[in-house]
């Protein structure tokens, strides 16, 4: 028989059976993913939270026509070229460490945009929000794939975490709608200084202290400095040359600085011991793969956000407020594809997922190119709008479960910024080519002559996107991930 403890203050100092150990390490692995996927939802949501608040914020603020899409680009440019620092950061600074300080940078950014009282204030701000953010993309997924066991238990951690990824993306817009109606367009940037603190103050509780320092790696701090310097001012170029004119001396130059910096950077990875970008680990198939899907995503269904919030405001005469609550739909469905996409590959197998969201992506796309017109409708864009959401949400989880698949955990965050590296030029390159065409027969027209070459635009667009997610589905079918 067993004894029975007589002593209360005895059997409060026994210690916790394996079992509550088990549920204990759950709950806080629980806690932790709901803290990483509001991280990751914080800095997806403010890629688009201002786009309905822009024509406020040029009026206000001073913007012209030509530099008011620079609130935007701003921070694409710099998100985009610091997110390969941000990964290699995260390995080998600590992952924590790199969140916390990414949350800092957004949460004091944010401050600064929304007090601002001009372009020349508010640019670097934005700038500075999407250095944060190439801090804390990273490092959250970093920390997924290091906390999560590869295959089942990834794949469902990975699923919430997409969810609120992509989700975020459409939120952004709804809920900046929403703000700039009630609050006025300061309110899209102050928003996310509560949101960032809170997500600091939960760091330090949720997640554990970083270890120290491998001291046998290397930073590769001129590898990194010449990375970022080569994204950086390619993507300027593709994102401001429609702007300053391709053959200004302000893209010339910015062009010719990023080849340079971009053979620099290929000179001194060779030359380093430890490089930025592991040479093997660009040559898994499955990460090499998810760098292109990635790019593609972006550059397609990132770009048609875009797109449709300029045909509810300019076209169908949406104010901020009813722009944001047209996107409540098409955030419901991309929430909800993103949570079933990691039980899918279990399921059914990454290339089979992929391959099959693309499909419905594609469909999606093309069918609101056939519902977008002058004189057209929200319910008529409602079955578009709802395939192409359900693409979206599984793809955007997807495609970061094969950039994990076959990574060691010392290089998740580099692998991780590669990924999100693509994503960031995707977008940038996809909004710059897409704008050129959407914008093909507007010049010199005013009035209702405007509204009607606007939305023959934008269809052109969609079904460019179209497309482009076609194209994107030729490339998945090839994925092999061993």
């Amino acid at each position: 028989m067993h004894q029975v403890c007589a002593d209360p203050r005895q059997a409060e100092t026994e210690p916790p059976t394996a079992s509550s150990d088990g549920a204990h390490d759950e709950r806080r692995s629980a806690a932790m993913l709901a803290l990483l996927s509001f991280a990751m939802l914080i800095v997806s949501l403010d890629q688009y939270i201002v786009v309905v608040a822009l024509p406020d914020i040029g009026r206000n603020l001073g913007y012209s026509p030509q530099t008011l899409q620079s609130v935007i680009s701003a921070y694409a440019v710099a998100s985009s070229g610091f997110l390969l620092f941000g990964g290699r950061a995260a390995d080998l600074l600590g992952r924590r460490r790199m969140l916390v300080t990414g949350l800092a940078f957004y949460a004091v950014a944010s401050l600064a945009g929304g007090l601002a009282t001009g372009p020349e204030a508010q640019l670097p701000a934005r700038a500075v929000q999407g250095l944060g953010g190439a801090l804390v993309f990273p490092s959250t997924l970093a920390l997924i794939n290091t906390r999560f066991a590869e295959g089942h238990e990834r794949n469902r951690a990975l699923g919430i975490w997409g969810g609120a990824g992509a989700a975020g993306l459409v939120v952004g817009v709804l809920l900046g709608g929403v703000l700039t109606r009630a609050f006025g367009w300061e309110a899209v940037f102050l928003v996310n200084v509560p949101l960032a603190g809170a997500a600091i103050v939960l760091s330090f509780r949720l997640i554990d202290t970083d270890n120290d320092r491998d001291q046998s790696r290397a930073f590769d701090l001129p590898g990194a400095l010449a990375a970022t310097g080569a994204i950086t001012l390619l993507v300027f170029v593709l994102v401001e040359g429609p702007s300053f004119g391709w053959q200004s001396w302000q893209i010339v130059s910015a062009a010719a600085a990023g080849l340079l910096s971009s053979a620099a950077f290929v000179t001194i990875e060779r030359r380093s011991r430890d490089p930025l970008v592991p040479p093997g680990l660009l040559a898994k198939r499955a990460l090499a793969m998810a760098l292109v899907i990635a790019f593609m995503f972006m550059a397609t269904f990132g770009s048609l956000l875009y797109f449709l919030s300029i045909y509810f405001q300019d076209v169908l005469g949406y104010d901020p407020l009813q722009t944001g609550v047209a996107f409540l739909l098409p955030t419901a469905v991309v929430v909800a594809g993103s949570a079933l996409a990691g039980r899918a590959v279990t399921r059914f197998g990454l290339r089979n997922t992929l391959a099959a969201a693309l499909a419905v992506g594609a469909m999606g796309a093309a069918a609101v190119g056939l519902a977008v017109s002058p004189d057209g409708s929200y319910s008529a864009l409602v079955p578009g709008l709802v395939a192409t959401s359900i693409g979206d949400g599984v793809v955007f989880t997807t495609m970061f479960i094969a950039a994990a698949t076959g990574v060691p955990d010392r290089e998740h965050g580099v692998a991780s910024g590669a990924v999100s590296t693509g994503s960031g030029i995707g977008a940038a390159v996809g909004l710059a080519l897409l704008v050129l065409v959407a914008n093909s027969g507007v010049q010199g027209v005013v009035g209702e002559p405007l509204r009607i070459a606007t939305a023959e635009g934008i269809a052109t667009a969609a079904f460019v996107i179209a497309g482009g997610i076609a194209l994107t589905l030729a490339a998945a079918l090839n994925l092999r991930t061993a």
